[in-house]
């Protein structure tokens, strides 16, 4: 064959006509009336004498997952019939290239018994013959029925792709006085339905792919006839709009392209533009008129406030599902958490960066906070501000009339666009955003302000960050993970930092916020015991400056701990070129006496490692021999600018696997990955953006080893035990199990010289322990300088410890 007669062939087939597929068909019902009608169908009882046959299409066509929507539907619709040999009686039968009969009207005399056959029903397959199965009734009418003296209904499940006649056999069973519901399974032939359903079609044609409401509109028409009632004498059947919407395969001309022609016998050839076209489906939606029963119920009021969503459970109970920020709340309604005497300022970024959707989403979660914490009668009070390249005062704090007025304020709320200037609108908020709201002396309130922002800034933000700390400013940041970095700089704690995810995630940070506003930091923990040690990086990446800022950091800190033996003791490392106990747990016993060491604390320069440095603690510090108590709390707080910490993974896990508690401060503008890794299953950690805004951290790091202190604790943790004796507790108390000849309630005193008196080992109530070790250290007063060290934490502040 010729090349343009293959060419020629070709063409035809793609732009000539396609048959046209079938049309795909479905019914669409709203969601608020699928809820009223699935309330109004538990409502529904049927308990007239009546013979109900299901015809399951069981065809190729309808496939298996349509097959089981049918018998799911078929159930449904027995929960509201009351099957019994007298009333209701209910068969039910297959078909595709033949009928098969699944089981008889009279086979099952209860609800329970026809449910589980109907489960078991097994898929066929085959073709769909309707009309054969509808000559089957015709000829040996309904299987187990009783015949005329009750009214019989049909109801056939199918998706109307018969492969024969329909119609004749429908009309003659209809003339008959058998009712017909044609109920449509996947995308069904509507035409084929509105053959087969008896008048009025509008009540009797049916889908199943919405069971709740093709279960209503068959017992609602069934209502009419007496045949089913309801519970409430208020529930009618009343037309509603629905939506016949329509999925169908047209044509459509897409453009033209070169096709050639010809004649045969001949070499002529004849090029020409050829329409090109292409398939595609379609949605069209037909409005109609449906038919079903609606009760009135607990919904009905719609009780749940701020876009809850009631969720009836029987005629006269409900439960809603609320937003995020409502969650737990009776019907949603606005939770008045922000008890507390705060003043806030919410900062929203409006620039070209953050994109008019994200300013949106700011203001969508500003409304949606007030409306669930604010009420006329709040302590809280707020005020909105926006920017882009310079800061613009909706609302001034507590400058409002009332919460509706403060919400309408941020409708108008303009999308700036232009530059992202953060740190230019942090510094005009500190100094302009609260306006009349600023008090002073004991009157003084909290002042919060809240910054949104999803896009970087243009310009620095540490100094204007630090200048609004300054003013005893509380910053908190809600932003993206692309802005998490700069709003941990900018709040100077990743604590105060809520990053989201999306739109829905902002949401649910919500419950956080309010929190971080109303929440405090408990007092220091004066009257628990604890031993507490610094270690503060004094390597040349800190600098001579910088450690002086974290020595009168811990000098601050200290002044809110009850310093004395039987309390609070304190100790301190430094390390860089090497590492250092500037002062033991037991050396200094008093506020003055630790106040004075740590300013002598040397400066050590030289290239320094925190992990050697917490190896150090590990194993020359926080140990028994060396002043740490046993049965007391024990901290370790590393204050580091972030170099040389890569090497503290495993010190830091042993300490926290020893019972040593151990917190992490990073100072530094950006939180380094390795400081992360420190953070420790209960998230350990502190970010400062620098070494002036540690003391502003204070709080937290007070509300942290407070809340560790009060964690419960081991006596064998750290050993208390020396030359690798093993701690065993018992009765409250432990003793020790010493190796190797070593004897003493530590082990610590040597093996006895011979005709020397052998030492028990201790095990008995702690006092009579300590009276026991003190005997023993008088008597071997020139012995090793190891059981000295030993017999030194045995002392009575050791014991009041362990009692508290």
């Amino acid at each position: 064959m010729p090349s343009f007669l293959l060419l020629e062939v070709l063409f035809i087939f793609l732009f000539s006509g396609v048959r046209q597929s079938h049309p795909l068909q479905e019914v669409h019902v709203s969601r608020e009336t699928i809820g009223k009608i699935s309330a109004a169908n538990k409502m529904i009882q049927c308990s007239a004498a009546v013979d109900v046959l299901f015809l399951i299409d069981g065809s190729h066509s309808v496939g298996k997952g349509s097959f089981e929507r049918s018998k799911h539907f078929a159930i449904m619709v027995c929960d509201a019939l009351d099957i019994n040999p007298e009333r209701v009686r209910v068969g039910a039968l297959q078909f595709s290239s033949a009928p098969r009969l699944e089981f008889r009207l009279d086979s099952f005399s209860s609800q329970q018994e026809v449910k589980a056959k109907i489960k078991r029903m097994v898929f066929k397959g085959g073709r769909t013959d309707t009309g054969l199965a509808l000559k089957y009734l015709l000829r040996k009418g309904f299987p187990g029925g009783r015949n005329a003296s009750v009214p019989q209904i049909l109801v056939v499940a199918t998706d109307g792709r018969s492969q024969g006649q329909v119609a004749l056999p429908a009309e003659q069973l209809k003339e008959r006085g058998v009712t017909i519901f044609a109920v449509g399974v996947r995308f069904p032939r509507w035409e084929e339905l509105h053959t087969l359903a008896s008048e009025p079609r509008e009540q009797h044609v049916l889908t199943a792919e919405q069971a709740e409401d093709a279960t209503n509109g068959l017992l609602s028409t069934l209502s009419k006839a007496a045949v089913c009632t309801f519970a409430s004498p208020d529930c009618k059947v009343q037309p509603h709009p629905c939506e016949r919407k329509t999925l169908e395969t047209v044509r459509e001309l897409v453009g033209s392209a070169p096709c050639w022609r010809g004649s045969r016998g001949t070499e002529a050839v004849l090029a020409a533009l050829c329409p090109f076209s292409s398939w595609k489906r379609v949605f069209l939606t037909h409005p109609a008129t449906c038919y079903r029963t609606t009760c009135p119920g607990a919904c009905d009021s719609q009780p749940c406030q701020n876009g809850g969503t009631c969720v009836p459970e029987g005629r006269d109970r409900y439960h809603c599902l609320c937003p995020p920020a409502f969650g737990g709340e009776a019907n949603c309604a606005p939770k008045l958490s922000l008890e507390c005497r705060v003043d806030v300022l919410f900062l929203l970024a409006s620039s070209a960066g953050t994109t008019p959707e994200g300013f949106l989403r700011a203001k969508a979660f500003v409304k949606r906070f007030l409306q669930a914490s604010l009420s006329e009668d709040s302590r809280a009070r707020v005020g909105v501000a926006w920017y882009s390249g310079e800061l613009a005062l909706a609302v001034p704090v507590g400058e409002y009339r009332d919460v509706p007025a403060l919400l309408g304020s941020l409708d108008g709320l303009p999308f700036g666009g232009g530059a992202t200037l953060t740190g230019h609108a942090l510094r005009q908020a500190a100094d302009h955003g609260f306006g009349s709201a600023a008090r002073t002396g004991r009157d003084r309130l909290r002042r919060v302000l809240v910054l949104l922002t999803e896009s970087p800034s243009q310009d620095e933000v540490a100094s204007p960050a630090r200048h609004a700390r300054a003013r005893e400013l509380l910053l908190l940041g809600v932003g993206t993970e692309a802005v998490r970095a700069e709003l941990e700089e900018i709040t100077g704690s990743p604590k105060r930092v809520l990053v989201h995810a999306g739109p829905q995630d902002l949401f649910h940070r919500i419950p956080e916020l309010r929190r971080k506003l109303c929440s405090r930091p408990r007092p220091g923990c004066q009257a628990q015991s604890l031993d507490l040690l610094f270690v503060l990086d004094a390597s040349a990446s800190v600098g001579p400056e910088n450690f002086a800022q974290m020595q009168s950091f811990v000098r601050s800190l200290t002044l809110q701990f009850d310093v004395n033996p039987d309390v609070t003791q304190v100790g301190l490392v430094v390390y860089g070129s090497r590492v250092q106990t500037a002062f033991g747990l037991d050396t200094h016993l008093t506020h003055a006496a630790v106040l004075r060491a740590t300013s002598q604390a040397p400066y050590l320069g030289g290239v320094g490692s925190a992990g050697t440095a917490l190896l150090h603690v590990y194993d020359k510090v926080m140990t028994v021999q060396r002043g740490a108590r046993p049965g007391v709390p024990k901290a370790v707080v590393l204050l580091t600018g972030g170099m040389g910490v890569e090497d503290a993974a495993v010190p830091i896990r042993k300490l926290r696997n020893n019972g040593v508690s151990a917190l992490v401060v990073g100072v530094g503008p950006v939180l380094r990955d390795a400081l992360r890794r420190l953070a420790g299953p209960r998230d350990s950690l502190i970010h400062v953006a620098s070494y002036a805004d540690l003391r502003y951290q204070q709080d937290e790091l007070l509300e942290w080893i407070c809340a560790e202190a009060k964690r419960p604790v081991s006596l064998c943790k750290p050993s208390p035990c020396l030359h690798e004796g093993t701690c065993v507790l018992q009765n409250g108390s432990y003793r020790c199990e010493c190796r190797g000849g070593w004897q003493g309630p530590h082990c610590g005193n040597p093996p006895p010289e011979d005709g020397q008196r052998s030492l028990e080992t201790f095990d008995g109530p702690l006092e009579a322990h300590f009276a026991h070790s003190k005997r023993e250290t008088e008597r071997r007063r020139d012995g090793s300088a190891q059981e000295a060290a030993s017999t030194s934490v045995l002392r009575t502040r050791g014991a009041t410890a362990l009692r508290d």
